[in-house]
């Protein structure tokens, strides 16, 4: 038995589902790099972008995944600087306070992938260590 199409109703519901899911932390991801203005801007022409081509959206693999490359090409492009993945990440972790299965869900990926890119940004973010700097020098010599 074939299931039947969706209907409009159907998908106007997902779209704002997936509208208020992502909204909130696209946002705030776009406020942490651009003026207040222009991160509205960047983020309604987004939607605005992702609702004319819904239907083309959810057949992707994973929309979340597609939104979210293209919300932060969009911010890079307007903010002139594109950060890492392990950057990003780390902001919406540590600066945004996004749990590791919410930037999983906002992204398109999974928490163990968040979880590998949250370390790697964390090593990378210290300042390098001299293991050896407390070391105590030893001695060659007796003193005469």
């Amino acid at each position: 038995m074939k299931s039947a199409p969706p209907t409009v109703a159907m998908l106007t519901n997902a779209f704002y589902a997936f509208y208020d899911l992502h909204r909130p932390a696209y946002q705030a991801y776009a406020a942490a790099h651009l003026p207040k203005e222009e991160a509205e801007l960047s983020v309604t022409q987004l939607f605005n972008v992702i609702a004319s081509h819904w239907t083309w959206v959810i057949t992707k693999e994973c929309p979340s995944a597609w939104a979210w490359k293209e919300h932060t090409r969009t911010v890079a492009r307007r903010a002139g600087h594109t950060p890492t993945l392990a950057e990003d990440t780390a902001l919406l972790h540590d600066d945004l306070r996004l749990s590791i299965d919410r930037i999983a869900t906002i992204t398109g990926t999974t928490p163990g992938r968040v979880t590998a890119l949250l370390a790697t940004a964390h090593r990378s973010s210290r300042p390098p260590t001299n293991r050896f700097q407390n070391r105590v020098p030893r001695r060659t010599c007796r003193p005469a």
